[in-house]
């Protein structure tokens, strides 16, 4: 830091008070001003070797927003037919309006997408995560950033995304050296795709790292914060899936924004005591990570979630309504989980349990509106 900054932080930390407003809002000040340096000056995560791991609507978003950004950035899919047509036409028939950028090099060979990479992403859906982590591990160089950007909960063990890759990295070559990273928020493909105003959580808990990833995908139209509760930002992704998903039943069932209030308010206060009861900071929940992705999943046209308990709310079954999206349903492959993780650390999550019933116990769906606003009184704030 440069001398005359040094000197004024060092007497403001001295004579301020630092229960006042004016502290915090200079704090908050000089943190941007110290991100900013540190991009510019040491040009931290400039033009870095990027490998991304499935080529989805979420992974080849993530594709173009970093190539855009000058990084050298390789896409692995497991379906050589859809490496063939991202080759040919640049686009991806799920990103309607969305060119990418001709310097993505794609390829249907993970060692392509692993060795020599500074950072690899993991985008495939949640089930897939760690047998993709094990066919990458043999070709990861020491010193690697390994981000999930993935989200979702494992059936029986209870791992998060970050955790199976560090399973199967330890698994293969226990020496490796690399950092995990989660990446979360409200971030639909759709619109990050298109250039459109996003923001993303980067959230390593080693806070030097998450910059690095910061400064890779940080431009004019995303906006990177990081946040070291790397538990809490994977927690929040994955259950407001399955929130989402209630929200979308409520809709399909005709209900209003009243309904639809209290199902988000509702729904952040659930996975908020499951989160606290596994150690996680309460204040990740009032985050992008939190409040903002549910906002999102719950009222967005692109939100499959979303999508498919609309569907179930107008009478259709799970499986009409996957089938109808075409596409992975996250908040389905997450609701055993989240029912285990309930059961273990003794959390009332009736939302969570409310769409398990109708989709695992196929109970009515009226019946179990009328349970859940039958429920006995209590304080809110419990």
């Amino acid at each position: 830091m440069p001398p005359k900054w040094a000197a004024f932080c060092i007497l403001f930390f001295v004579n301020c008070d630092k229960s006042t407003f004016v502290y915090n809002y200079v704090i908050d000040i000089l943190l941007h001003i110290w991100y900013i340096y540190v991009i510019i000056k040491h040009k931290v995560g400039a033009d870095m070797k990027i490998g991304i791991l499935g080529a989805g609507t979420w992974g080849i978003a993530l594709a173009s927003l970093l190539a855009n950004n000058k990084n050298d950035v390789t896409v692995w899919s497991a379906l050589p037919d859809e490496i063939e047509a991202l080759k040919k036409t640049h686009t991806h028939k799920n990103l309607p309006g969305a060119i990418l950028p001709e310097n993505i090099v794609y390829t249907a060979d993970i060692e392509a997408a692993c060795s020599g990479m500074e950072l690899i992403i993991f985008v495939t859906p949640s089930a897939f995560i760690r047998s993709t982590a094990e066919k990458a591990c043999p070709f990861i160089d020491n010193g690697t950033i390994l981000a999930s950007a993935a989200k979702g909960i494992e059936r029986g063990t209870l791992k998060t995304m970050t955790d199976i890759i560090e399973d199967e990295i330890k698994k293969c070559r226990p020496h490796l050296e690399y950092k995990v990273a989660a990446l979360s928020g409200p971030t639909h493909a759709e619109e990050v795709a298109l250039g459109l105003p996003t923001s993303i959580v980067a959230s390593c808990a080693d806070e030097a790292v998450s910059l690095k990833i910061a400064s890779a995908f940080a431009n004019s139209c995303m906006r990177v914060y990081t946040n070291t509760d790397v538990l809490g930002v994977e927690i929040c992704g994955a259950l407001k899936n399955i929130i989402a998903i209630a929200a979308g039943i409520l809709r399909g069932m005709g209900f209003g924004d009243n309904a639809k209030a209290m199902l988000i308010t509702r729904g952040i206060s659930e996975i908020t005591r499951i989160g606290l009861a596994m150690g996680c900071d309460r204040k990740t929940f009032m985050g992008l990570a939190g409040i903002g992705d549910l906002i999102v999943t719950c009222t967005s046209v692109h939100s499959r979630n979303n999508r498919c308990g609309e569907l179930i709310g107008k009478g259709k079954t799970y499986a009409e309504a996957s089938k109808e999206i075409g596409m992975v349903v996250e908040g389905y492959f997450a609701l055993e989980a989240a029912i285990e993780l309930s059961k273990k650390y003794n959390v009332e999550m009736p939302i969570t349990n409310a769409v398990y019933d109708i989709i695992k116990n196929n109970r009515e769906l009226r019946d179990v509106m009328r349970e859940l606003m039958s429920r006995n009184i209590k304080n809110e704030l419990e």
